[in-house]
């Protein structure tokens, strides 16, 4: 059953649960909290977090296209930082909620590492 909530309550869990969607993804995040510590290049992005160029920019288009990241041109180079401070201050909040949950986010069932290195399917669907 879908949900029934007011015209604009529906429209703040729409945005919102798109803008969790994107930092859901671990190559995205890990690329915001490297930017948090100042403006980096793509190429730099890349070394420090062992993926290729193309997978960063690729995610930095997307962090662009949704207005947490900006760039500015130096000659032939990009460099990127956060665009919004409210985001560092989301990223310090999810910090602080880990911390004060401990594992239990983390060992979640549906949401947790096991869960999301899991096969799909249940071990109760076995023959």
């Amino acid at each position: 059953m879908p949900m029934q909530l007011p015209a604009t309550e529906a429209a703040a869990v729409a945005s919102g649960s798109a803008l969790f969607r994107g930092l859901a993804d671990p190559s995205r995040l890990a690329i915001l909290l490297e930017l948090r510590k100042g403006e980096r290049r793509v190429v730099d992005l890349a070394t420090m977090l062992g993926l290729a160029q193309a997978t960063v920019s690729g995610h930095l288009a997307c962090l662009r296209d949704c207005g947490l990241v900006t760039w500015r041109p130096v000659g032939r180079q990009s460099y990127y930082r956060l665009t919004v401070d409210e985001l560092e201050a989301l990223l310090r909040a999810a910090e602080q909620v880990l911390a004060r949950t401990g594992d239990a986010v983390e060992l979640c069932p549906a949401y947790g590492t096991a869960a999301t290195s899991e096969p799909a399917g249940r071990p109760d669907d076995a023959p």
